[in-house]
């Protein structure tokens, strides 16, 4: 189906978020009335200027306060209206949006409504155009769906039709029996379709509306069971977004535009109206690579966690660090940023590498080009929306390229090597992302990736608060975890970090120690706290007050977990998982935090 978008939804100007849309693959647009006020370019300018980029204009919203009045408001309605479709006829555009009555002039006369909408119309007809009738959730007097279609109905007029809004309906809540009379309304009396979902939050509905709408496939509305509902109508218009968002307000519009047009690409597949190649989720990290002008300090603690360099690779200064099937590339190269050692890349093990890069293809996130010196790997790779390369990998099996075979091991290895039979992994990563892409990256992993979003939380930090939501696959063999400060300013997410999975995580903690590798320290007030929490066997919790280790338990087992010092952004976390455990120790991320930002206080890291 054709796909639009309300200019509203990005940020910039008219005319950047015209190129913007165009360049992200929509087919036309809303304008937005303060958009086109704000805009230098007359109606018939921004006409052209969307006919250059490929866009049609859809939509001229909103009017506001038009129908229901005492009969002198009303005049004065109608003299409002005859701009707005003159204005829309010059924008090229023959739909204008009318928004159901908030003035405090209006009555509650659903006849009265439904014949001054049929003047309306009426009006809107000797001008070509034709008037999409939405309830708005705040409405004065109609502020549902079917409420706003009966007066429609009433009225009788052709030019007349409802437009349904997604956040409208659904942020009023009900079950999806409350959905099931869109099928009861003609395809062809549905006007317009906009669609945008929400976080569930508990707030003035005008308020949510007007600053926490975000994309399809973002939040928590069923917005995926409303779009089925309009199809069976036999609604043939454009799927368009008309997102309010104080984010994405203060974003850049080009990625903005290419994450709206990626939350319709898998909107429309989940409804079966596009058949794109099937995700190909990964079964695992295939390895994670640091990046880092000094690789000595980070070598350090890899050393001293018992990791052993076995290998190099032929062409770069990339060694690979490796302990049981937990592996890790430290790349020497120029630093990006003052504070050195980065995460930049993660390998996935994949069913289907050249399936997972089809996919990711179609879903906007285009393969990255690479320079191969001759017998490297054909890796594919593709960037997630914070930068991190995703490499699709197949170690050590045979037919997809092995990123391995770029390595040559190393006839002396360093470091205790990679014991046989040892159950080490990556447990988990956690990526920082950029302040205003966190809904988006949520959406990349789940539509390109096929992983799973968890619900997000919020982990208080002693200088804010950071939100922290991961991604999984459903046996939990990739988690990936993403966070994100509570403001553009906000550095205390900086940080980035590998879990390492061991079945004994006191042991690893001790020969960490042993190896001259330093842990983070936890205050003793916390072990107290968890000494009245929780009972433990005899001598175990003054081990984890002597190690630093943190606890945690839910239905499913118990948690045990502690952290390196940060190496540049990077530091490294031990767990053990028992019983099922699922979660990743959100409880005792404040004291974690409040640990971190003490240590670096004192170190000046």
């Amino acid at each position: 189906m054709r796909t639009s978008i309300a200019t509203v939804s990005l940020s910039g100007s008219l005319t950047e978020k015209l190129t913007a849309a165009s360049l992200a693959g929509f087919d036309g647009v809303e304008i937005f009335e303060n958009d086109l006020l704000a805009s230098p370019l007359s109606p018939e300018e921004i006409r052209a200027r969307c006919a250059d980029l490929g866009l049609t204009v859809d939509l001229y919203q909103p009017m506001r306060d038009v129908e229901a009045l005492p009969e002198e408001e009303f005049g004065r309605a109608l003299r409002r209206a005859r701009h707005k479709f003159e204005l829309t006829r010059r924008l090229g555009a023959d739909t204008v949006l009318v928004c159901s009555s908030v003035s405090p002039h209006a009555v509650d006369d659903d006849a009265l409504a439904a014949e001054q909408l049929s003047r309306l119309a009426g009006l809107a007809r000797e001008h070509g155009v034709r008037v999409a009738y939405e309830a708005l959730a705040w409405g004065r007097h109609i502020s549902t769906y079917d409420h706003a279609w009966r007066v429609v109905e009433s009225a009788g007029h052709p030019a007349l039709g409802t437009c349904l809004d997604s956040f409208h309906i659904l942020s009023r809540g009900g079950e999806p029996e409350d959905l099931e009379g869109i099928a009861a309304i003609p395809g062809d009396k549905i006007f317009f379709l906009q669609l945008a979902d929400a976080p569930l939050l508990a707030m003035d509905v005008l308020q949510w509306s007007r600053h926490y709408r975000c994309f399809p496939g973002q939040g928590g509305f069923d917005v995926a069971g409303l779009l089925r509902q309009v199809l069976s109508t036999g609604y043939d218009g454009p799927l368009s977004l008309e997102v309010f968002n104080d984010v994405f307000r203060q974003s850049e519009a080009g990625p903005t535009a290419v994450d709206a047009q990626r939350s319709l690409l898998l909107l429309q597949e989940t409804v079966g109206l596009t058949a794109p190649p099937a995700p190909a989720p990964p079964t695992g990290v295939a390895f994670a690579e640091l990046v880092t002008p000094d690789a000595a300090p980070v070598c350090a603690v890899l050393g001293a966690l018992g990791f052993a360099r076995t290998a190099r690779h032929r062409g770069k200064p990339v060694d690979l660090w490796q302990r049981g099937d937990a592996r890790v590339l430290v790349n020497t190269g120029a630093a990006e940023r003052r504070d050195g050692t980065r995460l930049a890349a993660v390998g996935l093990e994949s069913p289907d590498p050249a399936g997972a890069a089809r996919r990711a293809e179609a879903l906007l996130a285009p393969v990255l080009p690479r320079r191969r010196a001759p017998g490297d790997a054909a890796l594919e790779a593709v960037a997630a929306p914070d930068g991190t390369e995703l490499f699709f990998c197949a170690t050590g099996r045979p037919g997809p390229p092995d990123w391995r075979a770029d390595f040559e091991d190393l006839a002396h290895p360093s470091g205790e090597g990679s014991r046989e039979g040892e159950s080490w992994r990556v447990d988990h990563l956690s990526l920082t992302q950029p302040w205003h892409q966190f809904d988006e990256a949520a959406l990349f992993h789940r539509s390109v990736l096929g992983l799973r979003p968890q619900e997000s939380v919020d982990v208080a930090d002693p200088y804010g608060l950071l939100r922290s939501r991961a991604v999984t696959t459903d046996d939990g063999g990739v988690r990936i975890v993403l966070t994100v400060g509570a403001a553009p300013t906000d550095d205390t997410a900086h940080a980035q970090h590998i879990a390492l999975a061991t079945d004994d995580v006191v042991a690893a903690a001790r020969r960490f120690r042993a190896a001259g590798g330093t842990l983070l320290p936890i205050p003793a007030n916390y072990h107290d706290d968890l000494a009245a929490r929780f009972e433990f066997a005899d001598g175990e919790l003054e081990t984890y007050r002597e190690l630093g280790i943190l606890y945690d338990r839910d239905a499913h087992g118990t948690f045990r977990h502690c952290y390196t010092h940060t190496v540049g952004r990077v530091f490294f976390e031990l767990v053990q998982r028992d019983g099922g455990y699922r979660g990743y120790g959100a409880a005792n991320a404040p004291v974690r935090l409040a640990a971190q930002h003490t240590v670096r206080g004192f170190t000046g890291g």
